[in-house]
């Protein structure tokens, strides 16, 4: 008998989409094709016909499954995929894969560089999908991922990126996916419903493909020469599962119920039994076969899982080479493993109930001990855990029942994953070793399991239960615990609020932390207890919040000189030099300096990063230069800083807000929106947000200004320091642009009032700016009061400072002073260039007051402001522009096609369309009947024309007036 059917079985539809899916991804039209089913229902069979089919092709097939072998290791599919791209002797080092070849460190052991923290899924799987697309040089690859009902969320993550963008890439991604709950079916189901993805649904075969099979599989012929009883035994028993028919087949031949004669098949004896029974004792049956030493081979091997390594087995055992090669083949002969092609020297069992029906044979005692056994194999084989094999003793050391020595090494593993930025495993993998430690009498130990599950929790965005383990600290202290330990714990708690937010909760665990080493004072550790306090109170409202986390952040700078505490040196300056901006650029970039050379000296490549980061931030808000702040994000994702690079992307979209680039902003936005909400990364979610809303109000969109700052709020924006940008970048600007300049100066006055008793370290809100300006212009400030704030150095900054120009301007021109005036307005436009909009809003904001001291070109002025706001449609603005300007005598030209095309001088001028054309001919020296031939105009209105443009321009005559033409066209 054959030991499965020599071709698929009723399959043909599902194979026809697989192998046009495989013709699509050869010519660079990849996507992604789900296998679905129940257990036995013929994905793995399936799956492995289209890898013979790819490889038939000439494509690459890489492959890879998730684990069963005790906890979801993270990554574990995707990085026995990956590797098979090393095992070919290609070179992969030539590869074009930029900063996010680090990146993929985390996958494959030869590129990790050790330098990360943690990065997002997206930014992992951006780097995925560049390897898969540089690795495949033209000839289309097939990624095989089978059974990810067992992958870990980290792998899940990345394939989620991949669903969504594989498309037009020479990668098909094709999947095997139980239909048991999990969240890899949910993936699939909403890839499906997305139209990213192709969805097989395997149903069980129908009664006549069952006998189709059981008669390829016996080497019937006719449709008579298997027993109908049999036909119909095995229909009922299997329910068209391929394997229960394979497996119950088996049972019966076995059983000695199906003989073979020399007449074909017959039944002998009865038929009816119970199928798990059955298929129970057809397995032993097979087991038994193998003698006493195969027995005990495979009885450990299900003791390491559905899948396992030989190296170990052959540990755990001491059975020699050539036993243990004899007694494998003897086991895929009898059809109950077969080698795991993917992964070398590694087997799995055809079907988890061979592993079941070898636990029904084993005492609890035997599979304890067969257990500990392994876990010494593990431990003696691969000393450092690397890898998976600190998962897998962790597992073995449960199942043997040593509970101490499986939670350290839960901790152990779990660690790793934190460290490798594999928050979702590194929670599971830390939560059951504090469930396996919480019972011992070693606090030490749990205090070490809960310093990495306390960030772990927070970076995963599960606060609730990271504040449920604050009750764990108490009795942890009462446990004997050192004051040292526990003041850590507490610290690392501290943190925990501080990026949830959570102020209150914060600073309650800094007293405790401080009590605690009261108790025992230490000052390494009171110095990491300081800094963590300062960061706090700086994001904890209150009027004298910076100096306090000034003095607190000073302390924390001094200690860690005293005791050599690098990481605390560099946090205690980056915030002091937050806090220094204020008052003295210099002092600021001074604090980073020192921070960034220890970062250099002592190797904390992410502290450097930190430092670099808050450099670019203080020359964006100097002078609106990104470069540094681009080039920090290059850092940052070389690393894997998801927090970094996204800050910079909010910086980023506020920055192309202000710019004018309202479209790169909107998609930008939404783009670092969605995966900041995703990461639960709140400060990043409220600033992205406070961008959108300023994105909103300087569209003149109210409605939509008000729903961004409502979601806004919800993120516990009140009290945040990116609250007074939403009431002066937003609600101001948004009354303005509403021509309600009395709505805009109320939002200012309560944004004044909030900085007074909530001061923030965001420096662009107008306190320093534009409330000066509307407050020059209303008549309330002087001299005195512009020359108050133009004393700081938050005046100095860019965007400030085109504002506090435009005040001098106009007091200027109050004070008689009107050429100077004039050249303060020419200042303010070149420190303004970068901002379109807050230029010409300045432009519109002074006009009136420069015509009514007379200085300046107030008319000119309302012209470029009102092409501008007319562009833009935003109709309060310009049509207030055009009451000006009939105000101030001046003709308001009608908007016709075209405008665009004149030169903004000339446009400031009042010169139309019309004029426009007649001007450019000049530059040829025509007559006015030629011009008029040219325009299909009358010579009187081209000679009008003319007269018009030497009196808008200020030409001296028509001959000057020519030349200018012929400048211009020159140019």
């Amino acid at each position: 008998m054959r030991s499965h059917a020599p071709s698929l079985v009723g399959r043909d539809p599902q194979l026809t989409v697989l192998e046009r899916a495989m013709t699509d991804a050869r010519q660079g039209n990849g996507g992604v094709v789900f296998l679905v089913g129940e257990a036995g229902v013929g994905k793995s069979r399936l799956a492995a016909e289209a890898v013979g089919g790819a490889l038939g092709s000439g494509m690459r097939v890489l492959r890879g499954r998730s684990s069963t072998t005790g906890p979801a290791v993270p990554f574990r599919p995707l990085t026995e995929a990956l590797m098979s791209l090393f095992r070919g002797g290609e070179p992969m080092d030539d590869l074009a894969l930029g900063p996010y070849r680090p990146v993929l460190g985390r996958l494959i052991p030869d590129w990790d560089t050790g330098e990360r923290e943690s990065s997002s899924m997206v930014i992992l799987g951006e780097a995925v999908l560049r390897l898969l697309i540089a690795a495949g040089r033209g000839q289309g690859q097939l990624l095989l991922l089978e059974d990810l009902h067992d992958a870990d969320p980290e792998t899940l993550g990345v394939l989620e990126y991949l669903v969504d963008n594989l498309e037009y890439t020479p990668v098909l991604l094709l999947a095997t996916v139980r239909t048991d709950f999990s969240d890899a079916l949910d993936l699939a189901q909403s890839a499906r419903r997305r139209g990213v993805a192709g969805l097989l649904d395997l149903q069980p075969l129908s009664r006549p493909q069952v006998h189709e099979m059981i008669r390829a599989q016996l080497g019937a012929e006719g449709p008579d020469d298997v027993p109908a009883e049999v036909m119909e035994r095995l229909w009922e028993d299997s329910a068209g599962s391929p394997y229960l028919v394979e497996e119950l087949l088996q049972s019966m031949i076995g059983a000695g119920t199906l003989v073979q004669g020399p007449d074909g098949w017959r039944a002998v004896g009865d038929l009816r039994r119970d199928v798990s029974s059955a298929l129970a004792r057809g397995i032993l049956r097979r087991i038994d076969r193998l003698g006493a030493q195969g027995l005990t081979l495979l009885s450990a091997a299900a003791v390491l899982g559905r899948r396992f390594p030989l190296t170990v087995l052959q540990r755990m055992t001491g059975v020699d080479d050539r036993a243990l090669l004899s007694h494998l083949h003897a086991g895929v002969a009898a059809r109950l493993v077969l080698p795991d092609e993917p992964a070398p020297d590694w087997y799995s069992f055809r079907h988890s109930l061979t592993v079941e029906a070898l636990f029904t044979q084993m005492t609890p005692g035997q599979r304890a001990d067969l257990a500990r056994r392994g876990a010494e194999a593990v431990e003696e084989l691969h000393p450092d855990l690397g890898g998976d094999w600190c998962a897998l003793a962790a597992g073995l050391r449960e199942a043997a029942g040593d509970r101490v020595e499986a939670g350290l090494l839960f901790a152990d593993a779990g660690g790793r994953a934190l460290v490798a930025g594999a928050l979702g495993s590194a929670v599971t993998l830390l939560s059951r070793a504090e469930s396996l430690l919480g019972d011992a009498d070693d606090p030490q130990a749990r205090a070490g399991v809960l310093e990495n599950l306390l960030p772990a929790l927070a970076e995963a965005g599960d606060f609730a239960r990271a504040f449920d383990l604050a009750d764990d600290l108490h009795a942890l202290g009462g446990a004997g615990l050192s004051p040292v330990r526990l003041a850590t714990l507490h610290t690392r708690l501290a943190k925990v609020a501080h990026t949830a937010g959570r102020w209150t909760d914060g600073n309650r665990q800094i007293v405790r932390a401080r009590e605690v080493l009261a108790t025992s004072p230490d000052e390494a550790t009171a110095a990491a207890v300081d800094v963590t306090a300062a960061y706090l109170a700086l994001d904890t409202p209150g009027a004298d919040r910076t100096q306090h986390a000034e003095k607190l952040a000073r302390s924390a700078a001094d200690t860690a000189e005293r005791h050599a505490l690098p990481v605390v040196a560099c946090q205690a300056r980056e915030l002091l030099a937050t806090v220094a901006r204020e008052r003295d650029p210099e002092e600021s970039q001074a604090m980073l300096e020192q921070a960034l050379a220890t970062a250099e000296r002592h190797r904390l490549p992410l502290q450097r990063m930190y430092a670099a980061t808050r450099m670019g931030g203080n020359a964006w808000l100097a002078e609106g230069d990104t470069s540094g702040l681009l080039a920090a994000r290059e850092e940052a994702l070389r690393l894997g800083s998801v927090n970094i690079v996204h800050t910079v992307d909010g910086i980023l979209v506020l920055d192309a807000v202000l710019r004018g680039d309202h479209e790169g902003a909107a998609a930008a936005a939404a783009d670092c929106l969605a995966v900041v909400r995703r990461l639960r990364l709140a400060p990043a979610v409220r600033y992205v947000l406070m961008a959108q809303a300023v994105l909103a109000a300087h569209r003149a969109d109210r409605a939509g200004m008000e729903a961004t700052l409502a979601a806004f709020t919800e993120w516990d924006g009140a009290g945040s320091q990116e609250e007074p940008l939403g009431l002066g970048l937003a609600r101001a600007f948004c009354g303005l642009l509403e021509e309600d300049r009395d709505l805009a100066r109320a939002e200012l006055r309560t944004l004044v009032a909030l900085e007074a008793g909530n001061p923030s370290t965001y420096h662009l809100s107008g306190t320093h700016g534009l409330v000066l300006l509307l407050d020059v212009l209303a008549g309330d400030a002087d001299r005195a009061r512009h020359e108050e704030v133009t004393a700081t150095a938050v005046a100095r900054m860019r965007w400030n400072r085109q504002f506090v120009l435009l005040s001098d301007a106009v007091l200027l021109g109050r004070e008689g002073a009107g050429a100077r005036a004039a050249a303060a307005v020419e200042s303010a436009l070149t420190v303004a260039e970068p901002y379109p909009l807050a230029q010409h809003l300045g432009l519109r904001l002074i006009a009136d007051a420069a015509h009514q001291d007379g200085w300046g070109d107030p008319v000119g002025w309302l012209r470029r402001a009102e092409h501008y706001f007319h562009e833009r449609d935003i109709a309060a603005v310009s049509g207030a522009c055009r009451a000006g300007l009939r105000r101030l005598g001046a003709p308001v030209h009608q908007h016709r096609s075209g405008t665009t095309g004149i030169p903004e001088e000339l446009r400031a001028q009042g010169v139309t369309v019309r004029e426009f054309e007649v001007f450019l001919l000049l530059a040829e020296r025509l007559g006015n009947k030629d011009i008029a031939d040219r325009l299909f105009i009358s010579p009187r209105t081209a000679e009008k024309h003319i007269a018009s443009l030497i009196t808008k321009t200020g030409a001296a005559n028509r001959a000057d007036l020519c030349a200018r033409s012929a400048a211009l066209r020159a140019a």
